[in-house]
């Protein structure tokens, strides 16, 4: 009797190890997080790689603990947007932005405030984003009510499924 192979199942040896070091990383967010703990609470701070001089925060501690609470929430939103097989993946970029324009407000140091004006800033991002997903939401319903595909059948259809992550980071920059 033959075996019949189902299309859900990978048997590839690759996908485990990259779903394994991908759960990893996911795991060692805590950890990377309180990474801050180790830089010291001083205006300056001298080590034999570099130099770094808090400005505006006036301690480099202050600084490493800002830059983590952004830095780690948008690494877990790039893992979320590039395993994401759902079709609305694409909104993530909304939020993804946000943190991004907030690690380089809390760079420059000629900013006074960190978390201002930035909607001014996503209004562009946001301008494509929502209204590509609402057309494509109007036009996954539009297909259930004129076909019989139920709609797993045509979130299936919609979705982008690029043979790497490489190729999936190229087709979206």
């Amino acid at each position: 009797m033959k075996k019949q192979e189902s299309r859900f199942l990978h048997t590839d040896k690759k996908i485990y190890i990259i779903g394994s070091l991908v759960a990893t990383l996911i795991a060692s967010t805590p950890y990377l997080f309180y990474l801050y703990e180790s830089v010291p609470d001083q205006k300056v701070w001298d080590t034999f790689l570099f130099t770094i001089k808090s400005n505006y925060y006036e301690s480099v501690f202050v600084l490493a603990w800002t830059l983590t609470s952004k830095l780690i929430p948008l690494f877990l939103l790039f893992i979320w947007f590039f395993t994401c097989r759902h079709w609305w993946y694409h909104v993530l970029l909304v939020p993804i932005a946000m943190y991004i324009y907030q690690i380089f407000t809390t760079l420059n140091e000629d900013f006074s405030i960190v978390d201002s004006n930035q909607l001014i800033y996503l209004l562009p991002i946001m301008a494509i984003v929502i209204p590509s997903i609402y057309l494509i939401r109007a036009r996954i319903f539009d297909q259930i009510n004129q076909a019989t595909k139920s709609l797993e059948e045509l979130e299936e259809e919609f979705k982008v499924r690029p043979k790497s992550f490489w190729g999936k980071f190229k087709d979206y920059f």
